[in-house]
């Protein structure tokens, strides 16, 4: 009983120091990454005032048969403009070694987009697809291994 009181106190103080954070969600992904699969979430605009850091966090294993990962961002707002961004991201130093937090399962936080200020209230729209293929391939991969999760991630910025 002891350990499991302390196990909660701990998580609670660990969740309560994170106060930059307004919207922190993952979806877990299935075996496999088909390109096909956009990752989906939604949120309530915290405000029109503030500006905020957006993330895309991804938990990735060995599995991940590649150095780095490219993905497509869609942000549609409440009156369904959508903004769309192909990113790339590192996922491993050239020599090899995972970048991120985790051991056998490394954890990512992505930047996305710095200092947004929504301008509409309401309910925003993100999907996430990934956007690999191997070198001298014009075709997409079909499927990712070693992506276990993706997320979304909005922090208010620090000014």
């Amino acid at each position: 009983m002891r350990n499991f009181l302390a196990t909660i106190i701990l998580g609670f103080v660990l969740f309560s120091c994170d106060s930059n954070r307004v919207f922190d969600s993952y979806k877990t992904v299935p075996e496999q990454w088909g390109k096909s699969e956009k990752i989906a979430f939604q949120f309530q605009a915290p405000d029109t005032i503030n500006k905020y850091n957006l993330f895309v966090n991804l938990r990735n294993t060995n599995d991940y048969e590649f150095s780095n990962l490219y993905i497509i961002v869609n942000l549609k707002a409440p009156s369904q403009k959508e903004t769309v961004d192909t990113l790339g991201y590192e996922m491993a130093k050239p020599s090899g070694e995972w970048l991120g937090a985790g051991f056998a399962t490394k954890e990512n936080k992505l930047f996305f987009k710095e200092n947004v200020r929504f301008k509409e209230n309401g309910t925003y729209h993100v999907s996430i697809a990934h956007a690999m293929r191997k070198n001298g391939s014009v075709l997409g991969v079909d499927y990712l291994k070693g992506i276990t999760a993706v997320g979304f991630r909005i922090e208010k910025t620090k000014e």
